[in-house]
């Protein structure tokens, strides 16, 4: 079922209701949401990439990095949030080793982290273009940098895009490495290697 466009909202009392019960606080994606996921995923990449990455890389891309992440999923790590048909946005963190890419990209086990000694991965966030720019981000990261501290991690790290540097960026990320991917179809897609310490509790 392809995902349903948000109304034009006003300043009205009446629209910000009606957005904020269309917009649900982010939940815990379960197996049942991985095809919703993967659209997402694919609208998400086709239309917030054209700017930075050619058709190519972003074909090459879809098919060998973008993806769900299951072991996500099944450690209740990785969020959804619902739109009128489906979810809009999706993002998690891991205490796992593994720093970004789907399923397709695993060839081996994926050992826990040491919140003592490692930073926390930040995993896979997409947002369905139609409803970028609205804080849904802001909103996943939120619930992802309690969880690891909660955890343990005192920092984070992630493997952004070249469009998601500037969100990461505006979230206290550092970037620490530029790093370009060789597909198997031998097409280069870059990517940014980005850190931050986690804000103690208040």
């Amino acid at each position: 079922m392809p995902l349903r466009a948000p109304p034009e909202l006003g300043d009205s009392s009446h629209d910000l209701t009606r957005l904020s019960s269309m917009l649900q606080i982010p939940r815990a994606a379960t197996t049942r949401d991985v095809a919703a996921i993967q659209e997402l995923i694919r609208h998400s990449v086709r239309g917030l990439s054209g700017a930075h990455y050619s058709p190519a890389q972003i074909d090459a891309a879809l098919d060998a990095v973008f993806g769900v992440d299951t072991q996500l999923i099944a450690d209740r790590t990785y969020y959804v949030i619902d739109g009128p048909t489906g979810p809009v946005a999706a993002g998690g963190w891991s205490a796992r080793r593994t720093l970004f890419g789907g399923d397709q990209m695993k060839q081996a086990q994926d050992p826990l982290l040491d919140p003592a000694v490692d930073a926390a991965r930040i995993r896979a966030f997409f947002v369905h273009p139609d409803w970028a720019r609205r804080g849904l981000a802001r909103r996943l990261y939120d619930t992802c940098q309690r969880a690891a501290a909660s955890a343990g991690f005192r920092e984070l790290e992630l493997m952004a895009t070249l469009p998601g540097e500037p969100l990461y960026a505006a979230l206290g990320f550092t970037p620490v490495e530029r790093v370009v991917l060789t597909l198997p179809t031998a097409i280069d897609v870059p990517f940014v290697r980005m850190t931050r310490r986690i804000e103690p509790p208040v």
